[in-house]
C-alpha cells in the first residue's frame, strides 16, 4: 500500500516520556498496530510541553512521539482494569514498557506473570541504567545521560568548556534501537515461535551514540590531552579546520577538506604556507588561522568559491531555515494535521519504503480516544463499555478533561 507499511505485528504500549512512546512511533508507522495503555488522566507526555508548546489544549510533546497509535485508558490498578490489559496482552506480539526498574511487576505485569498470559510474547523494557547494577535505580533522563557518557564533555571540549546538546538525541537514539531490537526479536520469532526480551537503556544508547569517538579515544596515545582543542575546532580526533567558523553575516561548518582544495579557494597565501603541516598535531594553529580569514568574508563570498573548488561546508541553519529548507521540502520531512482548527507541524517518519513515506493514519489526540473501539474488538458489550467508564475503569476523556499550564 503506498505510502505504509504492514508488518503485521500488535503492540502493547506502556511508555510514557520520549524513550518508550517514540520506539512505538517508528513500529506503528511501519503499520505495526500500537495500543498505548495510559493513565486515565493520559501519559506524562500529555500534560508537559517544554516551551510552552501546545496546540489548543494539545501537548506538542505528545504529537511529537504518538502518531499511528490507538489509545485505551485503563486504571490498572483495579482488578477489572488489570484484566482487560491482560485480555490485550494475551493477544498480542510485543510489549513495551518504559518505566522504571520494577513499577509493572508490582501491578503484575512484570516479564515472567506476562510469560504466563502469554508465552510467546516479546516482552521490550527501557530504561534510564538499566534494570540492575549500583546506579539502576538513579534518576534515568536524556540530559543526565549526555553528562554520565560523556558526551557533553567531548561535544565541549575547547576554550568555552563542555557544551550541552540541543535536542533529546540520547532518547531519540534510545528509541531507535529499542525498536530495531524489537523487529530482531519479531523477526526469530516467526522463524522459531519464540519470545525474546529484550532491554535498553539512556546510559547505553549515550554511549553507543559515540561509539566512533570512544573507540578512537580509548585506541589514541596521550588520550586525555586529546579532547582538549580551541574553540573553532569541532572534535577532538578530526584535522583541523573541522568545526564552526563565523562570517561577518552567518555561521558555516568545514567538515574534512584537502589544504590545498581550501587554499585555493579562498586564495590564501596564509593557507598556502600551512598546506603541508600536520593539521591535527597543529589544528588550533590551522584553525585560528581559517577563522581570522573567514571572519572578514560574507556567506555569498565564499558559497560559489567552496562549491567552486569542491569544499565540504555548510550553513549553520536556525529551525526557521529549516522549515524553508528546500531539500526537506523535497524529501516530506514535515507534515501538518489540523489540531481543533489549529495547524500543527509534525516531523514525518525519517524512512521511506518503495519511494514513499508511511502515511499518518491516525493520531490519538486524548486519552481513551480509542477505547470503545478497543473493548469492542476484546467482545466487550456497549452495556460493559458504559459500566467501565461509569466506574471509572475504563478513560473516554473529552478534551474539556485535559488542562495544561
Amino acid at each position: 500500500m503506498a505510502g505504509s507499511m504492514e508488518i503485521g505485528m500488535k503492540v502493547i504500549s506502556f511508555c510514557h516520556y520520549l524513550q518508550g512512546p517514540a520506539c512505538c512511533q517508528y513500529l506503528a508507522d511501519m503499520g505495526a498496530d500500537v495500543i498505548k495503555i495510559e493513565p486515565l488522566k493520559g501519559a506524562f507526555e500529555r500534560h508537559w510541553s517544554g516551551g510552552n508548546s501546545w496546540v489548543t489544549d494539545v501537548s506538542a510533546f505528545s504529537l511529537a512521539v504518538n502518531r499511528n497509535k490507538r489509545s485505551i485508558a485503563i486504571d490498572v490498578k483495579s482488578e477489572e482494569g488489570l484484566a482487560i490489559a491482560r485480555d490485550l496482552i494475551a493477544d498480542a506480539d510485543v510489549l513495551v514498557e518504559n518505566y522504571r526498574p520494577g513499577v509493572l511487576d508490582r501491578l503484575g505485569l512484570g516479564y515472567e506473570a506476562v510469560r504466563e498470559i502469554n508465552p510467546a510474547i516479546i516482552y521490550a523494557s527501557a530504561s534510564g541504567l538499566g534494570a540492575t547494577g549500583p546506579a539502576a535505580k538513579r534518576p534515568g533522563q536524556d540530559l543526565l545521560m549526555q553528562a554520565r557518557s560523556g558526551l557533553i564533555a567531548a561535544t565541549g571540549g575547547g576554550e568555552d568548556g563542555p557544551s550541552v546538546v540541543g535536542a533529546a538525541v540520547v532518547d531519540q537514539h534510545g528509541g531507535s534501537l529499542l525498536a530495531m531490537g524489537i523487529l530482531g526479536a519479531y523477526v526469530r520469532r516467526l522463524q522459531t515461535g519464540e519470545g525474546a526480551r529484550v532491554e535498553s537503556s539512556l546510559f547505553a544508547a549515550a554511549i553507543d551514540l559515540q561509539v566512533e569517538a570512544l573507540t578512537k579515544y580509548y585506541a589514541a596515545p596521550d588520550r586525555a590531552n586529546r579532547v582538549k582543542r580551541g574553540r573553532n575546532c569541532g572534535s577532538w580526533y578530526h584535522d583541523a579546520p573541522y568545526g564552526l567558523y563565523t562570517l561577518t553575516d552567518a555561521r558555516i561548518v568545514l567538515s574534512m577538506n584537502d589544504a590545498g582544495k581550501l587554499a585555493e579557494a579562498l586564495d590564501s597565501d596564509d593557507l598556502r604556507a600551512l598546506r603541508s603541516i600536520d593539521r591535527y598535531a597543529e589544528r588550533d594553529r590551522y584553525a585560528a588561522v581559517m577563522a581570522d580569514i573567514l571572519a572578514k568574508r560574507s556567506f555569498f563570498q565564499v558559497e560559489s568559491v567552496f562549491n567552486e573548488h569542491g569544499v565540504w561546508f555548510e550553513r549553520v541553519q536556525s529551525y526557521e531555515d529549516l522549515l524553508e529548507d528546500p531539500q526537506a521540502k523535497h524529501m516530506g520531512v514535515f507534515g501538518e494535521i489540523d489540531i481543533n482548527g489549529k495547524t500543527a507541524t509534525l516531523i514525518n517518519h525519517p524512512l521511506r519504503y518503495d519511494g514513499e513515506t508511511p502515511a499518518m493514519r491516525r493520531m490519538p489526540l486524548y486519552p481513551g480516544t480509542d477505547s470503545r473501539d478497543i473493548m469492542t474488538e476484546l467482545g466487550m458489550s456497549a452495556e460493559r463499555q458504559d459500566a467501565l467508564i461509569r466506574m471509572g475503569v475504563i478513560g473516554q476523556a473529552e478534551p474539556a478533561e485535559l488542562h495544561h499550564g
